[in-house]
């Protein structure tokens, strides 16, 4: 598959420095985390050892990291200077002296930056003001550059892969939730997708849109809800499929049909320049018509890319207009209290000419054993 060329990363830089000069910032400062890995490739984990990058609004970007984890930068370490400390050395007194004198001016700061290590800088860097740093790459990371889509279609293909394998792959009733999400996972492993994840609720647990699982036993009548996904080069798929265990009942088979139908509506509804809200209104229209506008618990949709949420948010209030390349889910839901829950969810990219599906696996109502 195609990988990101430096250059890449060398013109994201140089573009999260103009919009740090657009807002009169000093630098921007930035732990592990989604941001950290979109300007450098860096996949930098989380731990009491400080990584840090430093985006100046003018000159070289510097990256500091613990030495013995300089191996795993890869071509990181000839984007720019590369600064390595070592365990009885001040990692946050070596950073500062990067930084330089921030009196009087601003800081912008990545939202994923420990508070701890944080604390620490502001106490070596006096006289400075202290800014939320998502929005120096909000626009950037939401606007889809054409290899970033790239790498989701092939994330959302492996995962429609796995689902038209799973639902061929045998009963499910008398296995736990945890048991056939692990099915599904294995399976989704099996086709390339990595750090697989996902959730299940069966019966009454599929009307919580977030149950993430447990020991509760499938059994015929249930609805079952499956919300997973996995990793492609950094970019993640996240689906969600709802099936039933047995013969539908009229009802479910009416809520069915009506979350099918608002996801469909959503889809239509993407154009470029069509406020962001009017998605979540489109689809919430139709279910509210239908009499189950209480039953629809949240948002139609967020962004999707190297988070699985991430911007922009389809959700009432949000008038920020729909653009090419914008990446996000499409996720209607019916969940009714105590007995059931239907949830259909797409990968869709906004494109010119309007809304393209990167989901295909089928969205027919589908009946397991």
């Amino acid at each position: 598959m195609t990988t990101i060329d430096p250059s890449v990363y060398r013109n994201r830089i140089a573009k999260a420095q103009e919009a740090l000069a657009a807002r009169g910032a000093h630098a921007l400062l930035l732990g592990p985390s989604a941001d950290l890995f979109y300007l450098t490739g860096f996949d930098a984990h989380h731990s009491e050892r400080l990584n840090l990058l430093i985006v100046p609004t003018y000159g070289d970007p510097a990256l500091v990291v613990p030495s013995f984890e300089v191996p795993l930068l890869g071509a990181t370490k000839d984007l720019f200077p590369v600064h390595s400390w070592v365990d009885h050395e001040n990692p946050n007194t070596l950073a500062a002296g990067l930084i330089g004198d921030v009196a009087g001016k601003t800081i912008a700061v990545g939202n994923q930056l420990w508070s701890g290590f944080l604390l620490r800088l502001q106490a070596q860097l006096p006289g400075a003001t202290w800014i939320e740093g998502d929005p120096v790459l909000r626009d950037l990371r939401m606007h889809k550059e054409a290899i970033e889509v790239e790498f989701l279609a092939e994330a959302a293909r492996l995962t429609d892969q796995a689902w038209e394998r799973f639902i061929k792959s045998g009963p499910i009733s008398g296995l736990t939730e945890l048991q056939a999400l692990q099915r599904l996972i294995d399976i989704s492993t099996e086709e390339g997708l990595h750090d697989v994840h996902g959730i299940c609720g069966s019966g009454p647990n599929s009307a919580s849109p977030h149950h993430g699982g447990g020991d509760r036993v499938i059994q015929e009548g249930d609805a079952v809800v499956f919300d997973w996904g996995g990793i492609v080069q950094g970019y993640r798929s996240d689906v969600t499929r709802t099936v039933y265990v047995g013969r539908p009942t009229d009802e479910y088979r009416k809520v069915y049909e009506i979350v099918k139908q608002a996801n469909e509506a959503t889809l239509q509804a993407v154009k470029p320049g069509v406020p962001l809200q009017e998605l979540d209104r489109t689809a919430r229209k139709l279910i509210t018509d239908a009499g189950y506008g209480d039953a629809f618990l949240h948002r139609v949709g967020h962004g999707l890319g190297l988070e699985v949420h991430e911007e922009p948010y389809l959700v009432e209030g949000n008038e920020l207009p729909l653009a090419p390349g914008m990446v996000f889910s499409d996720e209607p839901g019916i969940y009714l209290e105590g007995r059931f829950g239907v949830r259909i969810e797409d990968t869709v990219v906004c494109t010119e000419d309007g809304g393209e599906r990167l989901n295909h696996a089928t969205r027919d109502l589908k009946v397991m054993d």
